[in-house]
């Protein structure tokens, strides 16, 4: 047996063809040469060659097939026939890695295999979708397979599926999921008669590019539209009567056919160069045709108009002046298929002329006069541009006229019939005429509206003869509350007779009628008369709706109107009444019908119930009641607590601003500075670096007027002694003091002068000093400060030898601050320059102290004791981040 082997491309089959035996079976033996993986198949006989075609589940070049068939009889069975190899591309020779099949189109929902072959000696690390792991199955010794379901469609540019091997290369493919196509709905039709236009509707496969639908009909290939576009069409040259549209995708074909008569499929193009011949009631309306053979075939609407080769058409019944727009399409006049496209929007105005005539009427009070009352004409009743209202009086007997010119947005025209003694005392009509650009209306003529009085039964109606009336009368009445479809009823009246009682069995109490008197004097009936009335008045069935509310001081009460439906009466007017407890008090009547407010003025705060009544003939209605409470005004009352506040804001405003600006003035006259003390020599020296020794301290007390030095040696016994001493609040404690100043110069003490002293006790070391019974400028009878004065000592250890050494005694009771004149070394060694010590000068200082002492004693203290006013401290605190 000879076998060949042969791939159809661009599928998975493998078609296995032989020759010889006369077996009704065979055995076909399809092994993966590398795993020997097997399948026995039973293969029908086949006259002459024998052929099958073999599937394979995976693509066939995944790896190697060896094949070999026998023939089987029953139990008996032949020989294999040679083995016949088809190469994979897994083979030695094809160290390729690589996946298979590549870009592959499949159904939704259908399995698909798809196989990596890695490279010699490589191993697989894994297979995915996007980022789903795969299941793989070992095919070869390089070849793993997995299967595939894609169960949703594919985007755009299809899903990835790749492989990577032990090294990390990696190698893929795209799988694309769509679905077959399918079209529906097939039609075509001609748009000139000429060539044919197919439409159809297809279905999205998810399929795009070059794996999309194509189309074509009658084998000739259509553009192809956008793909989500659902409706499809395809224009054909000539008309062919009958059509096949074929539409094919990698996923299969679909084939729908139509056909028809051309007469039967025409839908015209829209009309083209619109244009109008305008008038003021008409206009005409002309178009042009792309195609002239369209014209004996169609017939075109905006509304309906019908005729062969039909290019214009004469629009009546419009109205003047008006803006219109307007589209036209056409069909065909015999078997209409469909109607064409609209033409473009095309818009027009039609011309001015004069205006209607407005409606008119009269109303007549009790002292003669009245007035002429009109409805403001509308813009399509105007025509154009109204220029105003002509009101013309005329005298029918005596053939006199006045006429009176009113401005477009006026409707009343009052008159006075005692004042038109010149038309003379007859029968004096009104016209009202309408103008504008194109001229003045028709005279409309008021038809006044009269009562109708309801005695014996029945409605009593009288008038005037009309001359020119030809035939009978007629009288027709109907419910003037009755808005729709109402029920009329009327009577004829024979020519000569001017009176009549109506009377009907179907006349209600509480309801009004409308009665009109016509005469036929002309083609149309022409009114006459009209009258208003009721067969009994009752009073009102509603009341109205009231409301009331607080305006400033007073009450405001306002309502609306009562339904005609409800009045059941002629209204008179409303009677307006506080409730007193239950008792009704009127404070108002109103006998104009057309007030709806009324102003109740001069109560006071509290709760108030007001009424209003509607009364007729017949008399009230049950009422509407609303209440209030009348609140005391308060917006003024805040009003002035407001401005009080902002006058006190601004006042306050005003005074900051006038200290800031005379802030050094306030300082001077309210707080003035301390002047620093003035200390004489000259401090303008360029003061060096301080480098002394500090001194021994030693306690010094001053006792009286004697300034005694207590040696080192007794200065723990004196200061047990002090310690055991009771304290005196009014000494000081020991305080200790540092020089901060070094004066080059030779210490030369001067007397009397106390700047030497000063200037010296800044090159003092450290001393610790006890001052007992210093006397307070409370105390003292000169004022400031005043030191104990000490007198010569007999020794010349305790004071250093100067001829001015000596205090006079006047110096103790003058005033100011005097420091002491007499100081001495702790020891008589320390004085030389060989003991390197600084002497302590001058008056001993606290570096705690935060004042100083002034002279001028009583000055001082009577100045402190005025800063100390909480006046000053306010200024102060106030002054204090000011900059002078």
């Amino acid at each position: 047996k000879q076998l060949s082997l042969s791939a159809i491309n661009g599928t998975q089959q493998l078609s296995i063809s032989w020759v010889g035996g006369t077996a009704t079976a065979f055995d076909m033996l399809i092994l993966r040469t590398e795993l020997n993986e097997t399948k026995t198949i039973s293969v029908p006989l086949i006259s002459g060659r024998h052929q099958w075609t073999w599937t394979s589940a995976e693509p066939l070049e995944c790896t190697s097939l060896s094949i070999k068939v026998r023939a089987r009889d029953g139990q008996r069975a032949s020989e294999w026939s040679n083995t016949q190899i088809h190469q994979g591309y897994d083979i030695p020779s094809n160290p390729k890695f690589q996946m298979l099949p590549q870009d592959k189109v499949v159904p939704v929902g259908a399995s698909t295999t798809f196989c990596c072959i890695v490279g010699e000696r490589e191993l697989l690390r894994s297979m995915k979708l996007g980022s789903e792991v795969l299941k793989t199955t070992r095919l070869s010794r390089r070849t793993y397979s997995t299967v595939v379901v894609k169960r949703r469609p594919s985007n755009h540019s299809g899903n990835n599926i790749y492989c990577q091997d032990d090294r990390l290369n990696v190698t893929g493919s795209v799988i694309f999921a769509g679905y077959p196509p399918l079209s529906t709905d097939f039609v075509c039709e001609t748009r000139n008669l000429t060539s044919a236009v197919c439409h159809w509707n297809g279905v999205d496969t998810y399929l795009y590019g070059r794996r999309a639908t194509n189309y074509s009909i009658n084998e000739r290939k259509c553009l192809q539209n956008t793909q989500k576009e659902k409706q499809k069409n395809c224009t054909l040259d000539g008309w062919a009567g009958s059509w096949t549209l074929v539409a094919v995708n990698p996923l299969g074909q679909h084939n729908l056919t139509d056909s028809a008569e051309l007469s039967h499929r025409v839908r015209p193009v829209k009309p083209d160069d619109l244009s109008a011949v305008v008038h003021a009631w008409n206009a005409t309306i002309l178009w042009v045709w792309e195609h002239s053979n369209l014209n004996q075939v169609l017939w075109c609407v905006q509304r309906t108009f019908s005729g062969v080769g039909l290019q214009s058409v004469v629009l009546s019944d419009m109205h003047p002046n008006e803006e219109y727009t307007l589209q036209i399409r056409c069909g065909a006049q015999k078997n209409f298929w469909k109607w064409g496209d609209w033409s473009e929007e095309f818009s027009f105005k039609t011309r001015t002329t004069v205006p209607d005539a407005p409606e008119v009427w009269v109303w007549m009070n009790r002292d003669n006069t009245g007035q002429v009352v009109w409805k403001p004409l509308t813009q399509r009743q105007s025509h154009g541009r109204l220029k105003g209202y002509q009101v013309t009086f005329q005298s029918s007997e005596e053939n006199l006229q006045h006429t009176v010119n009113f401005s477009p947005d006026t409707s009343t025209a009052p008159f006075n019939l005692s004042h038109m003694a010149t038309l003379g005392s007859g029968k004096i009509q009104a016209s009202v005429i309408a103008e504008n650009e194109d001229g003045g209306s028709a005279p409309s003529a008021p038809i006044a509206v009269s009562r109708a009085v309801f005695l014996d039964g029945g409605f009593s109606l009288s008038w005037e003869r009309e001359d020119n009336s030809t035939c009978d009368y007629v009288v027709e009445w109907y419910d003037a509350s009755c808005r729709k479809d109402c029920p009329l009823d009327w009577i004829k009246v024979a020519a000569p007779n001017n009176f009549s009682s109506i009377e009907s069995a179907n006349f209600l109490p509480g309801v009004r009628y409308n009665i009109s008197l016509y005469c036929c004097s002309s083609e149309p009936a022409q009114l006459l008369l009209r009258w208003q009335g009721y067969m009994q008045e009752l009073v009102p069935s509603r009341p109205v709706y009231l409301s009331a509310e607080q305006r400033e001081s007073d009450i405001v009460l306002s309502w609306e109107g009562i339904p005609l439906a409800n009045r059941r009466g002629f209204l008179l007017g409303y009677n307006v009444y506080v409730s007193n407890d239950s008792h009704l008090t009127l404070i108002a009547n109103l006998p104009d019908i057309e007030t709806r407010k009324y102003e109740v003025k001069g109560y006071s705060k509290g709760s108030y119930k007001f009424t209003v009544k509607a009364y007729t003939s017949a008399g009230e209605d049950t009422g509407a009641t609303a209440s209030v409470m009348l609140e005391p005004q308060t917006d003024w009352l805040i009003l002035e607590i407001l401005t009080s506040l902002g006058i006190t804001a601004l006042f306050l405003v005003f005074v900051t601003f006038i200290c800031y600006k005379k802030r050094k003035w306030v300082k001077r006259a309210l707080y003035p500075d301390i002047p620093e003390p003035k200390l004489p020599g000259d401090w303008s020296r360029t003061q060096g670096p301080m480098d002394v020794k500090p001194s021994p301290h030693s306690m010094v007390h001053i006792v009286e007027k004697m300034l005694v030095v207590i040696p080192e040696e007794d200065e723990d016994e004196e200061m047990q002694r002090m310690e055991d001493e009771p304290a005196d609040t009014d000494e000081p404690t020991s305080l200790r003091y540092y020089n901060q100043v070094v004066d080059e110069r030779p210490i030369r003490p001067r007397f009397p002068d106390s700047s030497a002293s000063s200037a010296s006790s800044m090159d003092s070391a450290r001393t610790d000093v006890t001052y007992t019974g210093v006397q307070t400028s409370g105390s003292s009878g000169g004022g400031g400060y005043r030191p104990q004065v000490q007198p010569r000592a007999p020794t010349e250890e305790l004071f250093l030898t100067s001829p001015e050494s000596s205090f006079e005694p006047q110096a103790v009771s003058s005033g100011g601050y005097k420091p002491q004149r007499s100081w001495h070394f702790d020891s008589p060694t320390e004085a030389g320059p060989s003991g390197g010590l600084a002497p302590s000068l001058g008056s001993p200082t606290s570096v705690a102290s935060t004042q100083f002492l002034l002279p001028e004693g009583d000055e001082c203290a009577e100045e402190k004791h005025q800063l100390s006013s909480s006046a000053a401290s306010w200024f102060t605190n106030l002054l204090s981040t000011t900059k002078p």
